[in-house]
């Protein structure tokens, strides 16, 4: 079995990740390499005592550095200050399975619902401002759900219209709205700022320009759209029109994606660590597990990676899905970046 195939083991993929590539300094608890280098911020969450946000789906940083935590608790959106003091909570009831968040160009807040098969606006408050997508109601691809993802999305026969499991969103500077369609698709779907319904492309499989499994997307700042390519273990890069231009391979399963001011693109992987590229996709750094020892692991299911503007990274886990363990405020994590 290679190291990048997509049904490796969980044991396996904690041993692959504490390759050398990995930087590791217990003594100071840095992560990260030359200018790329960071601080756990241990217990960043201020959460009472024994709650959890279970699952962290999706993270979204607006201007002014607070953080909008997208989570599978009773309260699916939590908004901390840049030094973890909760501000306010949102969107209960509204979600079957929140999955991704992007905070847009105007502010308002993004997330997809892989549950209910729907892409929601809302203000920073939480009003819904805008629904697409029927509720409830997947599109038609062949997809049969079970409880093995690789085996679930081997059943999806076609690319169908919107949404099948929805699982990332980002917007441009003219509202238009890009999501990748997901669990139960191989989609990309362009959206007018209203919803309405642009373009789409992506058909099931391996080959260039496919997909299997888009886990997530976001805008570079070159205007390329970046597709976490999970189970194919690659990002691909294309244009605003659906046109691949590229694809990078140094990854394992990517999960969520991040671009910040100066044009880096950070990728969360479900291999158990974080990596930084820059623009071009040369690998700048980075971090993950210590050893493959359960008990000393730092992630045990990065599922959604976002950036400040200071450049302090924060690092969202399924790990109760994945990896079957709560753990509670840890599920984010903060590494304040050392400079």
């Amino acid at each position: 079995m290679s190291r990048g195939d997509p049904r490796v083991p969980h044991s396996a993929l904690l041993q692959c990740c504490t390759c050398t590539s990995v930087r590791w300094q217990e003594e100071s608890m840095r992560y990260g390499q030359g200018d790329f280098q960071y601080e756990l911020i241990d217990e960043w969450a201020k959460v009472p005592q024994g709650w959890s946000f279970i699952d962290v789906g999706g993270i979204g940083i607006d201007t002014e550095d607070n953080v909008y935590v997208l989570n599978r608790s009773e309260s699916p959106v939590k908004v901390f200050t840049p030094d973890g003091e909760p501000l306010r909570g949102w969107g209960t009831s509204f979600f079957g399975r929140a999955h991704g968040c992007r905070i847009a160009p105007d502010g308002s807040v993004f997330c997809t619902d892989d549950g209910n098969h729907v892409v929601a606006k809302f203000t920073p408050q939480g009003d819904l401002l805008l629904q697409f997508g029927e509720r409830g109601k997947p599109s038609n691809t062949g997809y049969i759900r079970t409880w093995e993802v690789w085996q679930s999305t081997s059943t999806i026969v076609r690319g169908g219209p919107p949404f099948n499991r929805p699982t990332g969103v980002t917007v441009n500077t003219d509202g238009d709205i890009f999501v990748s369609d997901g669990y139960g698709n191989s989609r990309v779907h362009r959206f007018g700022s209203g919803g309405e319904l642009k373009a789409s492309w992506g058909e099931p499989g391996g080959e260039p320009g496919r997909f299997r499994l888009p886990h997530d997307i976001v805008l570079d700042s070159r205007g390329r759209l970046i597709v976490a390519d999970r189970e194919n273990s690659r990002l691909q890069l294309f244009d605003q029109e659906g046109n691949l231009l590229e694809i990078w391979h140094d990854v394992i399963r990517p999960t969520g994606l991040f671009v910040d001011t100066a044009g880096y693109v950070y990728v969360s992987e479900l291999c158990l660590r974080v990596s930084v590229f820059d623009p071009d996709g040369h690998l700048v750094t980075r971090w993950g597990n210590p050893s493959p020892v359960r008990d000393d692991a730092l992630f045990l299911g990065p599922h959604a990676v976002a950036v400040d503007s200071r450049g302090n990274v924060y690092v969202g886990e399924v790990s109760r899905t994945y990896a079957g363990t709560d753990k509670g405020a840890r599920t984010i994590q903060k590494f304040a970046r050392i400079r």
